[in-house]
């Protein structure tokens, strides 16, 4: 298995939870001594600045009472940024109160605008390689904010401050006497699979837990895309039913059953398994929000980036390279660097690194054209600069000396 630091704060042994309990069955996983856990991720200070420092703006948060949603006009309040009116500011003072009468405050996409849990959730996010999201629940002493309900997505509940009790109903009919009744204190973590019906409420202490939601990729996902795609080039599909069909429809279901036997011939002719979840994995990669932490300093430092200069690969970035007509190109997330096919074999070697030094190129490139390629892909956010490391010799290889003109690319 791949290397999964954040998946072992949350459930200790990670090969074991994903052998036995992964999108299968619930999971409790208490605090323990022995393990990291995941202290640390989201403190009650950290919602406090959230709340009343950081101008917060609706959508980005909500009020929950006895299962209703506040109206969020009630909770906000209009202000002018420069000549814009805004009305979903964050208005501290109502949220404050309504908090104090009861109300659960849920702070949502935590893992776009809160950087602790942001980077933790890209982590879990490399592991499981299915998209993360993470939304916080703050709800005062003997409240509940939802119902019983169940998620359409794998759920991992963080007890973070005060303690929360949870009644989860596992999967499929089962007794009463077999409702699992837990209450969760600071570090303990509970996984939820999709579907899974659950309740909480606070006892006589406050409560906040972090919930990471797993927006799992299932088996139903691929294959039905594969079904569409075939399904969406039989124009004969389109064609309506006989006229009178409903009246007699048995009349014509042995043509139904001819055309689904033509779909399962064309169906067992679809592109091979690889390249169907080739497909669906780079979509998976190219959907990832980057983290491009750095990038404003790295557009004011580019002019000093020199062969020495410590370059890091973003791994948040995905990042392919290919050749098309006689160009070498980098394909993004949202764009296609193209640029000469002489490029290639250093690209090649970059995506991949881990970090470099330009001089570390030379033995692709002349040390003008390396410098332009690595200022371009700093400038394209695929790296950053290294700070505070220290220059080193650099380990040359056998040198090139013609330029590479147009390393830019266009």
């Amino acid at each position: 298995m791949v290397d999964a630091p954040a998946l072992s704060r949350l459930v200790g042994d990670a090969a074991g939870f994903l052998d036995a309990s992964w999108g299968r069955v619930p999971r409790f996983v208490p605090a323990g001594a022995d393990w990291a856990g995941p202290a640390g991720l989201l403190s009650l200070d950290d919602v406090d600045h959230l709340v009343a420092s950081s101008g917060l703006r609706a959508p980005a948060f909500r009020l929950v009472k006895q299962g209703r949603t506040l109206p969020i006009a009630e909770v906000t309040r209009q202000v002018r940024i420069g000549s814009r009116p805004v009305s979903d500011l964050v208005d501290v003072g109502a949220v404050l109160a309504a908090v104090a009468d009861g109300a659960t405050l849920v702070l949502q996409g935590l893992h776009r605008s809160f950087a602790p849990v942001a980077a933790f959730c890209r982590d879990l996010e490399t592991t499981l390689t299915h998209p993360v999201q993470a939304n916080a629940y703050l709800t005062p002493p003997i409240a509940q904010g939802l119902n019983l309900h169940e998620d359409p997505h794998d759920v991992f509940a963080v007890q973070t401050y005060g303690t929360k009790r949870w009644v989860v109903h596992p999967p499929g009919n089962v007794p009463a006497d077999e409702v699992w009744d837990l209450q969760l204190e600071p570090g303990d973590v509970l996984y939820l699979p999709a579907g899974t019906r659950h309740a909480a409420q606070t006892v006589d202490t406050p409560s906040l837990h972090l919930t990471l939601g797993v927006r799992a990729i299932t088996w139903r996902d691929v294959v039905t895309r594969v079904m569409d795609e075939l399904l969406r080039d039989d124009e004969d599909l389109d064609q309506p039913l006989p006229a009178g069909w409903a009246s007699s429809p048995e009349v014509i279901a042995p043509e139904l059953s001819a055309r689904m036997v033509r779909l399962a011939t064309r169906l067992a002719d679809a592109p091979e398994p690889e390249r169907v979840l080739a497909r669906r994995a780079a979509r998976f990669w190219s959907a990832r929000t980057p983290d491009l932490s750095g990038g404003l300093r790295d557009l004011l430092e580019l002019d000093h980036l020199d062969d020495r200069t410590a370059l890091r690969r973003r791994p948040s970035v995905a990042a392919t390279v290919t050749e098309r007509d006689g160009r070498v190109e980098v394909v993004l997330r949202d764009r296609v660097l193209r640029m000469p096919a002489a490029l290639g074999p250093a690209l090649e070697h970059m995506v991949v690194s881990a970090g470099l030094r330009p001089g570390d190129l030379d033995a692709f490139l002349d040390a003008p054209s390396r410098l332009v390629l690595c200022r371009r892909l700093v400038r394209e956010g695929l790296f950053t600069i290294e700070r505070g490391v220290p220059d080193v010799p650099l380990d040359r290889g056998p040198r090139r000396a013609d330029p590479v003109v147009g390393a830019a690319g266009d």
